[in-house]
């Protein structure tokens, strides 16, 4: 995330927090290989890095894919600034496809080079770049682009069923605002092997709002979307029932019904504290206009029931039957209706049932998170992965089956000085399709790591 919502942490003094876990993290780890048993404790120790760029357990190491400001392999331009939300898809020949978005607003050092046939709006600073990875073992970088350029705060997203990556502009500001010459706030398809396939088109039927996360159910075809508002009422949880479901390239182009998640007799998310309550019969209510041409979609009319919102949601992913997704944060002082440090929700829709899996809270270890999870995956041995976001020492964590926190990198690259050190947050944590190496960027200074390991000790 950008230096809003570390600025937002300082104001309500999150800082420094750490996090311990209660609820169960075991359904997460349904369907995962070889996992890992309860009790595991990682990989040992970080050890410094004497290169000051990556800490790392003994036994891994980490090559730099790519670093802000040096040349694009495809000479279009220098590597943007301000990595996030990321995926790796697979190619042809084992090659590996990483696609990354730039969180770029219009003050970004390094905007996305803008490309021709791949640019929405050309005062746009964000975007994607692709990198193309060999595959077989030395992860050298055989190309890198641009893959979607003129968009505007690119921060997650998520990959697709047939092997594209839905990038989402976490903005609403329209035509005429910071110079933008189109309105802004839509997801983007992007395909990564061959970006002039999809283009710069914005799926508008998916709506336009302040995108965080989404994810696809693999059997139906339903797409679930976050939204990360920062004033209230906050955000809400979507689905968008496309008209041509699981169609492969170009098929959300097609349309679609937006609606957004009515949880009965709950109108804010934060309310609810224990790890393990149960909603049954949730209900979705059609978005009135999903362009937002003239009011936001989460201040719309929804009837006299209202509508159930949640501040700060991010992370959003399909595991098995059902989609889970993120609340980082919660703060009463805000407006929302309790304090939280994040809860992790499952939604089943087969059952129409929603769940609080996970509930984060404030812990003094120092060892344990800091704040509230922002990016988050599945490690493919059985565990989470979880990006820190915020002041202090920025770590990747892993989550064992067992809610045991343990560490898997830090980030030696300081930005502040000798005295007063600042280290950028961890973004777009993901797996190579094969498991064997995790990617993650630094979104500050931006830098990719490739990191391989015994990843299933």
């Amino acid at each position: 995330m950008s230096a809003t919502r570390r600025q937002v942490l300082a104001r309500t003094g999150a800082l420094g927090a750490g996090i311990a876990f209660t609820g169960t993290l075991t359904d997460l780890f349904a369907g995962t290989a070889a996992a890992l048993p309860l009790g595991h404790r990682g990989y040992g120790p970080l050890v410094p890095d004497p290169d000051g760029l990556l800490d790392l357990p003994e036994g891994f190491r980490y090559r730099v894919l790519s670093r802000e400001g040096e040349p694009l392999r495809s000479a279009e331009g220098p590597v943007p600034s301000h990595p996030d939300g990321m995926t790796a898809l697979p190619g042809t020949r084992g090659r590996v496809h990483l696609v990354r978005n730039h969180e770029n607003r219009v003050t970004a050092a390094h905007p996305v080079p803008l490309a021709a046939g791949l640019t929405y709006d050309p005062a746009g600073k964000g975007g994607c770049t692709a990198l193309t990875l060999d595959g077989r073992g030395d992860l050298t970088v055989l190309d890198e682009r641009v893959a979607i350029a003129g968009t505007a705060v690119n921060c997650a997203g998520g990959p697709t069923p047939w092997g594209t990556w839905l990038t989402c502009e976490e903005t609403e500001d329209r035509a005429g605002t910071n110079g933008y010459t189109k309105d802004h706030g839509f997801v983007f398809e992007v395909d990564p092997a061959c970006p002039r396939r999809t283009g710069a088109v914005p799926l508008t039927a998916m709506g336009r709002f302040q995108h965080e996360a989404v994810a696809i159910d693999p059997h139906r075809g339903v797409v679930y979307e976050t939204e990360d508002a920062f004033d209230r009422p906050f955000g809400l949880f979507y689905r968008f029932l496309p008209e041509r479901p699981l169609g492969g390239t170009g098929s959300l182009r097609a349309g679609g019904r937006l609606q957004a998640m009515r949880v009965p007799g709950v109108p804010d998310l934060s309310s609810v504290q224990e790890a393990g309550a149960v909603f049954d019969g949730v209900e979705w209510t059609d978005v009135p206009d999903p362009s937002a041409t003239g009011t936001p979609t989460r201040f719309q009319d929804y009837g006299p029931r209202g509508i159930t919102h949640a501040q700060k949601l991010e992370g959003c992913y399909w595991g098995g039957r059902c989609v889970y997704f993120v609340s980082s944060y919660a703060r009463g002082s805000e407006g929302s209706a309790a304090d939280h440090h994040g809860q992790i929700w499952r939604y089943d829709p087969a059952r129409r049932r929603l769940t609080l899996v996970i509930v984060f809270g404030p812990d003094t270890d120092v060892r344990l998170p800091g704040e509230a999870p922002d990016n988050i995956c599945l490690a493919p041995g059985g565990g989470l992965m979880v990006c820190e976001d915020g002041a202090g020492a920025q770590h990747v964590f892993g989550v064992t089956r067992g809610g045991e926190v343990y560490p898997v990198a830090r980030n030696g690259q300081n930005t502040g000085t000798p005295r007063e050190p600042a280290w950028g947050e961890f973004a777009g944590v993901t797996f190579s399709p094969d498991g064997t190496t995790m990617f993650v960027n630094c979104y500050d200074p931006a830098t990719t790591f490739a990191v391989t390991g015994p990843w299933a000790r």
